[in-house]
């Protein structure tokens, strides 16, 4: 978990430090231009991070119980599904938002 967190700092930290550089050849550097272009950035990366990781531990929480009661299966794996429909709506909205924060660019 330790080194997960230092990746995502060393990401934010590297994306932040490349960006003045990017966007200094645009007309005048927009600065509201340059944040808009970060925020998108990371808000799906973020989303798409943090989407994958609840679908994984709610997988393995569903696996775990079907392997302690087999019985139960079928009402497991219903509600395991819509989570998971739920948890991937979530990061398709972060997609579209992304992609609205683009479309203004």
């Amino acid at each position: 978990m330790k080194r997960l967190f230092s990746f995502i700092v060393l990401t934010v930290i590297a994306s932040i430090g490349v960006a003045p550089s990017a966007f200094a050849a645009t007309e005048g550097g927009d600065l509201a231009k340059m944040g808009i272009a970060i925020g998108a950035g990371i808000a799906i990366g973020l989303a798409a991070a943090f989407g994958g990781l609840g679908q994984g531990r709610a997988t393995a929480a569903a696996l775990d119980g079907i392997a302690r009661n087999p019985g139960a299966a079928s009402k497991i794996q219903t509600p395991m599904i819509i989570g998971l429909a739920l948890i991937e709506s979530l990061v398709i909205y972060a997609l579209l938002i992304a992609f609205l924060l683009q479309g203004k660019i």
